[in-house]
């Protein structure tokens, strides 16, 4: 519920998506440690320990009555948020109380529990990547032959093609997407490694069994869809893990900032605009303007997680020998944070590329003012074929450019060197119109777009054709 008189985050109350905030709720963190603490119940009974059925039984059924207010109680007199919980379950599951957390350090449960929402979140980010892609896609594909000005340095350079275009954008997400699916495949579960990582707890609990302790952390694991743990570890696992995952969220952050900015740019020079409803407001004083509010709002969300990654690497180069617990609260602050911007940010991609607006007259229009000067060369070229010098065409050209560009900068009149060069003799056997095309300027770029979609974009959608055609609402 929203109250005007507490700060609330805004990542939760405008721009994440339900499905993220929800994941990294207090419930869903909360209720993943007493799932923790029944398969590790589990698992100790099947390899021994005295734990009855009737005591799984209890724990299982009460892994979702959570009584936050009772924790609370118990977290003030105690210090100590994990104890507070495992108070909490206990007085729900009375029977099962005595075997709660047996052998475990509170790592066992935060630890294990971060893992288990960092994967699943990986896996949102990943849907909605994969979208994203396919509808950049899309996009490229639709304007794959349209020529429009290309820019280096933000001025006019060779002609590319609208789509082609789109697949700059479209290829990063692509590396993205290759991030992302080696940290799902990688990452590793921290599995039952005790105080200080030796398990030296576990190994007291059956009797010094070494191979016991190495079946339990297998187990535990494998309940969770795991295939390793972490090798060695003190406490934690390495937070240098947490430094991959918020990098592999930097870089899509990244991607989406260059996205971002290129869609402002676009916007200024009034050739590609975002979706605009029809009673949305650019500005409260000046009624006519149409902002690129998304763009701006993926920039500066992006800006946001891109920032993460240094405090997240400072936490993993801080981390003290077995364990200090400076890490704890900021990675509460940085690790969902890093994945509701990500949510957040792609979530805007798959709202406004779906709604693209490119107004093709305005493409024709700069591409007109601009492309009489690229082509100089191909109409010399021309002329000389016609029988004409080169050396006198290259002056008369010079001439005619310079007083065209002059009368552009001076008057702000039309680019006329086509006009000029049409009642100049020495042009007279070179047909103008049809080496002034601009489908002649785009070079390969057509063909490029149709090898990229069929060479990087069809494998993923091969892959995961389940989430292909998304589109997203934004929530304000």
């Amino acid at each position: 519920m929203m109250t005007a008189h507490v700060y609330e985050n805004p990542l939760i109350t405008r721009y994440a998506t339900r499905k993220m905030a929800e994941l990294w709720s207090s419930h869903r963190r909360v209720s993943t440690w007493r799932k923790l603490w029944v398969v590790l119940a589990e698992v100790e009974r099947e390899l021994g320990l005295n734990i009855d059925e009737d005591q799984i039984a209890e724990l299982k059924a009460n892994v979702e009555t959570i009584d936050f207010e009772r924790a609370a109680y118990h977290e003030k007199r105690l210090r100590h948020d994990v104890m507070a919980h495992v108070h909490t379950y206990g007085e729900v599951a009375p029977k099962a109380r005595a075997i709660i957390h047996l052998g475990a350090t509170s790592c066992y449960v935060t630890d294990n529990a971060d893992l288990i929402l960092i994967r699943e979140a990986l896996h949102q980010v990943r849907a909605s990547l994969v979208g994203s892609i396919d509808a950049l896609a899309r996009f490229a594909e639709q304007w794959s032959t349209l020529p429009c000005l290309g820019y280096t340095h933000f001025q006019p350079a060779q002609l590319v093609t609208v789509g082609k275009r789109a697949t700059l954008w479209c290829q990063e997400l692509i590396l993205d997407l290759q991030d992302i699916e080696h940290r799902i495949e990688k990452l590793p579960f921290l599995g039952v490694k005790g105080t200080t990582g030796t398990q030296a707890s576990f190994l007291a609990l059956f009797d010094g069994d070494h191979a016991k302790v190495e079946e339990l952390d297998h187990r535990v694991a494998a309940a969770f869809q795991f295939s390793a743990t972490v090798p060695v570890s003190g406490q934690t696992y390495s937070r240098k893990i947490d430094t991959q995952v918020v990098s592999a969220l930097g870089g899509i952050a990244e991607s989406a900032h260059r996205f971002g900015s290129d869609l402002r740019l676009l916007a200024h020079e009034r050739e590609i605009e975002e979706p605009f409803e029809s009673e949305q407001i650019g500005s409260s004083a000046m009624a006519y303007k149409r902002n690129p509010m998304r763009a701006e709002r993926m920039c500066s969300l992006a800006r946001f997680v891109m920032a993460l990654h240094a405090p997240t690497a400072q936490t993993g180069a801080t981390q003290w020998l077995e364990r200090t617990l400076d890490d704890s609260a900021i990675r509460r602050l940085t690790l969902p944070q890093a994945f509701l911007g990500v949510d957040a940010v792609l979530n805007l991609y798959l709202n406004m590329v779906p709604g693209l607006v490119v107004n093709q007259a305005v493409v024709a229009q700069h591409v007109d003012q601009e492309l009489p000067f690229m082509a100089t060369e191909n109409l010399m070229m021309a002329a000389v074929r016609a029988g004409g010098d080169r050396q006198e065409l290259h002056e008369h050209i010079r001439k005619h450019s310079l007083a065209a560009r002059k009368q552009m900068v001076e008057q702000g009149l039309p680019n006329d060197l086509p006009q000029r060069l049409s009642t100049d003799p020495n042009f007279s056997g070179v047909d103008l119109g049809a080496v002034l095309q601009p489908a002649n300027f785009v070079g390969r770029s057509p063909e490029q777009v149709h090898d990229f979609l069929n060479r990087e974009v069809e494998p993923i959608r091969k892959k995961y054709p389940e989430l292909l055609g998304q589109s997203r609402d934004v929530h304000v």
